[in-house]
């Protein structure tokens, strides 16, 4: 039996069809975009889903923050899995069951079905998403090159999630509430099929897993963002926040100590020496906090006091998406001849402007001059940021050390941002309690007989009362929202430094940062 000469000269790992680095930064983007719009495509279907499955308004928080937990905490456990078992066929695993779990949240018949199905999305995206940024180290040399496959990356990591806020919207209102899970499948089986054609195998580092880093870290991380979800829920004081938070302090603290000692740890902990790295971190931390919770809040006042349709909501955040690919153009192209400290200053301090704007949002405030301007102006900062952030972090990091920094980049992300979430509702929902016994009184004398008897039974204020609760509460989690930005902007003027040998790594005329 013969070998075909193309078998023959073929590299172990090489992609069947070499040479198409585009079609290969689609395939590694949509599989980016697929995982981090689910994280919102949700959010304008909960009243539907609400409906349809029966779920308290309690336990509806669970469908967003189910798949948070699950994707936040598994992070490092995916990036580790690439470096040891190869990233395309990691990456290729994630994405089989992030499709499979999708199409059994589109079926669920029962809330628990649902929920299930959503930590399940999020193993599946935790898989996928770190191995899908250190691809692009596999693919693109480092240089000129691969900076324009991260700003493509970090473009589509950013704006996820509006555009999932802008599909969730359209099949909702044009199909069903079950779509916005199903859409997944097609798009996950197809990224499965032309992964091996078009996407380079990275080499395998022989090794074994650091099981005891990999669990403390992952149980560790998880506990955390779940004592925030459930302090926003249950409040501070709580019996099960509290031991929720004092079992992410033993195990973190635990894994600091697992990854000292580690032969082969599952996050290197000389990655956190390069100041700019460290820096980086925790700048996306703090910007992470302050998108979630933007996206969230602003969707509520559009849809809840501007009166918007689902479709209407979705269209109202298109200009995000154009402000932070614009803002991601602009860093990628003069990051490697300004370096990352002007592009993290100045778009970390334009988030803090764009966020102290909302603190003055009113029941009367209109889309153009209360939600249109200040979230152009957020979103714009955000793209200067993504991209830097994404460079910085994983630039100069060994080859088999990549799946662990962009493991970190994401974790950051997603830790970030449900923690701030969690902050901020907690927050809201004291400031709107604050506001309410200052409406009540003023809608029982003012209100009508049938409005009256519609508070009786549903404790919800109508407008305009109710539009003042809400507009307060929203306007007051802002004020945090800002501190969490303000952070970033601290940390960009006092931990990153401009070196020449940094500008000169990320031109691609010098080794590794790392040192």
């Amino acid at each position: 039996m013969t070998t075909s000469p193309l078998i023959q000269n073929q590299k172990p790992g090489a992609p069947r069809r070499d040479g198409h680095p585009g079609i290969a930064l689609t395939v590694i983007a949509a599989c980016q975009l697929m995982v981090v719009l689910d994280a919102t495509i949700v959010n304008i279907a909960l009243p539907h889903i609400q409906d349809a499955l029966a779920f308290s308004t309690t336990d509806l928080t669970w469908v967003v923050s189910a798949y948070t937990l699950t994707f936040g905490g598994l992070l490092l456990l995916g990036a580790r899995a690439g470096d040891i078992l190869g990233r395309r066929r990691v990456f290729m695993a994630g994405i089989l069951l992030f499709t499979f779990a999708s199409l059994l949240g589109g079926l669920a018949q029962e809330p628990w079905q649902l929920l299930a199905a959503r930590a399940l999305q999020g193993v599946g995206g935790a898989i996928a998403s770190p191995t899908s940024l250190a691809l692009i180290t596999t693919t693109f040399p480092e240089g000129p090159e691969r900076n324009r496959a991260f700003g493509v990356f970090a473009a589509v990591s950013a704006g996820g999630g509006a555009i999932g806020l802008l599909a969730g919207g359209m099949l909702t209102e044009w199909l069903d509430w079950r779509w916005v899970l199903f859409v997944n499948v097609p798009i996950g089986l197809l990224i499965a099929v032309l992964a091996p054609l078009y996407i380079r195998e990275s080499e395998r580092h022989p090794g074994r897993f650091d099981i005891a880093g990999a669990l403390t870290s992952t149980v560790g991380m998880a506990s955390l963002v779940y004592g925030f979800i459930r302090a926003a829920e249950k409040g501070w004081r709580d019996e099960g926040t509290l031991v929720a938070f004092g079992i992410a302090l033993v195990l973190l603290i635990a894994f600091v100590f697992t990854e000292m000692r580690a032969k082969e740890p599952i996050t290197p902990l000389k990655m956190f020496a390069d100041r700019n790295r460290s820096g980086t971190y925790v700048i996306m931390l703090s910007l992470a906090a302050a998108m979630f919770g933007m996206f969230f809040y602003i969707v509520l006042f559009v849809q809840n006091v501007l009166g918007y349709s689902p479709i209407q909501a979705g269209l109202a955040f298109l200009p995000v998406t154009v402000a932070i690919a614009f803002g991601a153009g602009l860093s990628q192209r003069f990051l490697p001849v300004l370096g990352p400290k002007p592009f993290m200053l100045g778009g970390s301090s334009l988030v803090v402007v764009g966020l102290v704007w909302q603190t003055f949002i009113t029941p009367d405030s209109s889309y153009v001059g209360g939600v249109l301007g200040p979230m152009i102006m957020f979103a714009f900062g955000m793209g200067l940021n993504f991209v830097t952030a994404t460079v910085t972090a994983v630039s100069g990091v060994n080859q088999h050390e990549a799946g662990a920094a962009s493991g970190l980049l994401n974790a950051m992300q997603q830790v970030g941002g449900s923690i701030g979430l969690a902050l901020l509702t907690t927050v809201f929902g004291s400031a709107s309690t604050s506001e309410a016994e200052k409406q009540v009184p003023k809608f029982l004398a003012e209100g009508s007989a049938a409005q009256k008897a519609d508070f009786a039974a549903t404790q919800q204020l109508p407008a305009p009362w109710g539009h003042e609760v809400l507009a307060h509460g929203i306007s007051t989690a802002f004020i945090p929202a800002a501190a969490m930005g303000l952070v970033a902007v601290v940390i960009s003027v006092l931990v990153i430094r401009v070196r020449k040998s940094d500008l000169e790594a990320l031109s691609g005329t010098a080794g590794p940062m790392v040192g």
